[in-house]
């Protein structure tokens, strides 16, 4: 059950830069090693529902009713859209080692958690990605499901940490100005936009 393909086709996975890692880099050049640290723990948590949603195979109501699923596809497009014009427009919420009220700890994580949770196409994602790791023995379908899960889950928390954590370091390292730092944050704002333009243009 537990193989070595499962883990480095994860690994693989979660190392893919999508909308969790990027947010959890932007927040760990602009935030601080903690910040980081919470988005990482966040965007984990986000992707519980999905996980949920395959073990119980309710990916299949997105198969059967297209409304559904193309209803929370646009509420993650409006989202990304908006997250996306927010860091772009903010000028005050991202200078080095000064954490502002928008990013505390709650609103740090509960971005996100909504940056994965409003992505339905992860629940289609894990419901096929997961199941090729099956085996046939003594253990249960739904054992062996939550299993996987967890161990996808432990490997993303923990990717995404090292990402966060680098991202931080490397902000030491290099960005000394509150207006390079700007600039990093409106590109991320800028790849968020396009992830949304992408999502929006996708056929399923």
């Amino acid at each position: 059950m537990i193989s070595l393909g499962f883990i480095l086709t994860s690994l693989l996975i979660i190392i893919i830069p999508g909308t969790g890692v990027i947010y959890t880099i932007s927040t760990g050049i602009v935030g601080t090693k903690k910040d980081s640290i919470i988005a990482a723990i966040g965007c984990t948590v986000g992707i519980v529902p999905h996980l949920i949603a395959s073990i119980v195979g309710l990916s299949a109501i997105f198969h059967m009713s297209a409304l559904v699923f193309q209803t929370i596809k646009i509420i993650g497009i409006v989202y990304l859209l908006y997250l996306g014009w927010s860091m772009i427009k903010d000028k005050d919420g991202f200078k080095i080692n000064n954490v502002s009220k928008d990013k505390s700890t709650l609103k740090i994580i509960v971005k996100a958690i909504l940056i994965n949770m409003l992505n339905p196409k992860l629940t289609l994602f894990f419901f096929s990605f997961i199941p090729q790791f099956i085996q046939n023995n003594k253990h249960g379908y739904m054992y062996q499901m939550i299993i996987l899960s967890l161990i996808f889950m432990g490997l993303t928390l923990i990717v995404f940490i090292l990402y966060g954590i680098l991202a931080n370091y490397f902000k030491r390292l290099i960005v000394s100005s509150p207006k390079i730092t700007h600039r990093i944050q409106q590109l991320f704002g800028l790849i968020f936009i396009g992830m949304a333009i992408k999502l929006a243009l996708s056929d399923d």
